[in-house]
């Protein structure tokens, strides 16, 4: 899914340079993933409960069962030695400081390795209940070393983060919307400059090789009845695109972002929630001003240093920049991109990995992350109901 195509053209001289070190490559675009990638919701209705009368006291409720131990989960784990023990409550201590919970009570009823095995679900439940994007816990042993790692994941809910830029060309060109679509010029701004989303025109980026591919495929179809149109929503994609970005790429719109938002006098409801994203875009960027939504992304490696392309969706495969949401090109855009996805088994996710092992640990989290990708559900939302608007005056 990461592979640049080699033989571009249409080179944009304002193309930036990615910032990340990593190689790069549903409605208005954020739309859920099809295929095995996607996260399921099971049914919670279950069958009608059939039993026969009985005067049997329900012993079972009462009593308290240990955790199940896990042999896979201790086979590192030294089960005479005790200073193994040691280190790891040391480290479950430091792990409580940090994330200001109650820590394990430890009991002399149980002894290891159950002790250990009670403190990781209790630790667990906590970490669960007071941490919003918790997502594991496991404890490593490295050399005569034991702790417990901690991870944090932004849930990104298997969707696609793409961003149609052809409705705010239109806006653009729209009289009433002029000073609205500069509002959202320094909002596609900041995503562009700050937030580092990729852009589907910039030669290395996933939907750049996507739209060539299928370009090449037009070319070479035989069925001509309707080639011309297919090649004519192609070339709109490209024209527009490049317009688009030679616009955004001018700093100028962060520079005079706080002016517009002061001068703004919304006419109606969607000027006013086209004002509200604008503040919020710019409440981000003054608080996070050189943060990268790829800046926490979890590693696409493991833990025998193998790169996993064939395994995990990289970021930037899944929130971008791109043409439009409607017409046939778009529609053929999202199919072959779902068909990719569904051969993967992971998706690379914002996560903070936390290591108890004694060393200071940094105060961290994905508020950043969670704020950006609301903003981009309601960035999209905001682009459909623009469009329901014009399809009105029509």
């Amino acid at each position: 899914m990461n592979n640049a195509k080699t033989d571009h053209f249409g080179n944009n001289k304002n193309s930036r340079q990615r910032k990340r070190n990593q190689p790069a490559p549903q409605d208005c675009g954020v739309r859920p993933m099809d295929g095995k990638t996607k996260r399921r919701t099971g049914n919670f209705q279950g069958q009608k409960e059939v039993r026969t009368d009985s005067h049997v006291a329900n012993g079972l409720l009462n009593c308290t069962f240990l955790p199940k131990f896990r042999q896979t989960e201790m086979n590192q784990v030294n089960e005479t030695s005790a200073k193994l023990e040691s280190d790891f409550f040391r480290s479950l201590s430091r792990l409580a400081e940090h994330y200001k919970i109650e820590p394990f009570a430890k009991s002399d009823n149980y002894k290891f390795p159950y002790n250990i095995n009670l403190a990781i679900s209790d630790i667990k439940g906590k970490l669960k209940k007071n941490v919003l994007n918790f997502h594991s816990l496991r404890f490593k042993k490295e050399n005569d070393k034991f702790y417990v790692v901690s991870e944090e994941r932004c849930d990104t809910g298997a969707t696609l983060f793409y961003i149609p830029v052809i409705p705010l060309f239109r806006m653009i060109n729209d009289k009433k919307r002029k000073k609205t679509a500069h509002l959202l010029l320094s909002v596609f701004s900041y995503l562009y400059h700050i937030a580092d989303i990729p852009y589907y025109r910039q030669e290395g980026s996933y939907l750049y090789y996507e739209y060539e591919m299928l370009k090449d495929w037009i070319m070479d179809d035989p069925y001509e009845d309707e080639e011309d149109n297919r090649v004519s929503e192609i070339e709109i994609a490209e024209w527009v695109g490049d317009k688009i970005e030679q616009k955004i790429y001018n700093r100028e719109n962060l520079t005079f972002f706080d002016q517009r938002i002061a001068r703004f006098d919304p006419k109606d409801d969607f000027d006013t929630n086209c004002l509200i994203l604008a503040q919020k875009t710019l409440a981000i960027y003054r608080e996070y001003p050189d943060a990268s939504i790829f800046r926490n992304a979890s590693s696409m490696f493991d833990e025998d240093e193998e790169y996993l392309e064939d395994q995990i969706i990289p970021m930037e495969k899944y929130i971008s920049f791109y043409a439009d949401n409607k017409g046939w090109l778009a529609e053929t855009v999202f199919e072959s991109v779902n068909n990719q996805f569904q051969e993967y088994s992971e998706t690379q996710e914002p996560a903070l990995i936390q290591c108890f092992d004694g060393q200071k640990n940094e105060s961290k989290d994905l508020a950043f992350e969670e704020r950006l990708f609301d903003l981009l559900h309601d960035l999209t939302d905001l682009i459909y109901d623009y469009r329901q608007l014009s399809d009105e005056k029509q």
